[in-house]
């Protein structure tokens, strides 16, 4: 099963970066049947982004993975990370 995980404190990129996870999400699973069930989780506390080795936030984490911090990622990207997650 796919983990998804935005890291930040809610700003407003993190808002952002959620809602972008979510429609690349949501634009696979017609065309990938494999992303059902994927979840998404925030994690806002400051000592979790440590485990995951996050220094700027927002951060993606994709199965236990940091893909992306200190900034929003295109949507494209966040697919890309998605698939190669799931390969």
């Amino acid at each position: 099963m796919l983990s998804i995980k935005v890291l930040g404190p809610g700003c407003r990129n993190c808002e952002t970066l959620a809602r972008k996870t979510a429609d690349a999400l949501e634009a696979l699973a017609a065309e990938n049947p494999a992303t059902a069930g994927a979840t998404i989780e925030k994690v806002t506390d400051h000592n979790r982004f440590v485990d995951y080795g996050l220094m700027f936030t927002p951060g993606l984490v994709i199965n236990e993975k940091l893909v992306s911090s200190g900034r929003v990622p295109t949507n494209n990207e966040i697919k890309e990370w998605i698939l190669a997650a799931l390969n």
